[in-house]
């Protein structure tokens, strides 16, 4: 079995593929893309879609962490990434949709703001890629990429004071889950590696960190995804983060 994997420098769902093929025992060949640039090049290399993870494998491409797990499950069985019962299965199914369709999309311009503000931390997000050209060079002529993501992400000031207010709700909702054993069981299902890298990504913000990592929601994070990379100091208006100090936001 031949797999080559495509991922973005800190994207937390290409972490999320990454997991996948780690937790199925699957090698794989890890391919690091610029931001922005990776449109083109999986463009070039023929994937459907110009978003990564984007995954080959034994000659067939898969896009998408939700289809990924489905199709690394099909290959190779064990361990599985989603529970055998159906009503347990249909859950983690719920849960990993709304962290790929929600949270995901959260974290992702949350982080992208952040950047537009601040550029100086991508040398820490950056850690460990392989990108083809000094990690300097790429920081120091990144303004242009980050511009560019931040306006392709839709991480506008008033989406992303949006997803701050909606977070405690969303943390909630994690806790819950993790109460209930839809996430946070023994062993890890989708649902699991679709959640808690975004979180990770989340808790890379000093502004959002405090708010989540003393939660269930914070220590299942930190669980799955122990060295996510990068720090970014404050950099967020102190009225966007009101509702994290909220006590219905404890």
């Amino acid at each position: 079995m031949t797999a080559t994997l495509y991922v973005i420098p800190a994207s937390h769902p290409s972490r999320t593929a990454r997991m996948m093929l780690e937790l199925k025992g699957i090698e794989y060949k890890r391919v690091d893309l610029m931001p922005v640039i990776s449109k083109l090049a999986l463009r070039g290399l023929r994937f459907d879609r110009v978003t990564v993870p984007a995954l080959k494998i034994d000659g067939e491409r898969v896009q998408g962490s939700r289809e990924i797990a489905r199709e690394l499950d099909r290959i190779e069985p064990e361990p599985a990434l989603f529970p055998a019962d159906a009503d347990a299965r249909a859950k983690v199914e719920a849960a990993e949709r709304w962290g790929d369709e929600v949270l995901q999309s959260a974290a992702r311009r949350a982080i992208w703001n952040a950047l537009r503000r601040d550029r100086a931390p991508l040398r820490g997000y950056s850690e460990g890629a392989r990108l083809g050209v000094p990690i300097g060079l790429a920081v120091a002529t990144a303004a242009p990429i980050v511009a560019l993501s931040a306006r392709f992400n839709e991480a506008t000031d008033d989406n992303v004071r949006a997803d701050i207010a909606a977070l405690p709700g969303m943390l909630k909702r994690i806790d819950d889950w993790v109460a209930e054993g839809v996430l946070g069981g023994p062993t890890l299902n989708a649902a699991d590696l679709q959640i808690g890298p975004s979180l990770r990504l989340m808790m890379t913000l000093d502004d959002l960190r405090p708010a989540i990592e003393a939660r269930p929601a914070g220590q299942l994070a930190v669980r799955i995804d122990p060295d996510f990379p990068g720090r970014m100091p404050p950099v967020l208006p102190a009225g966007w983060l009101a509702p994290l100090a909220a006590p219905s936001a404890a």
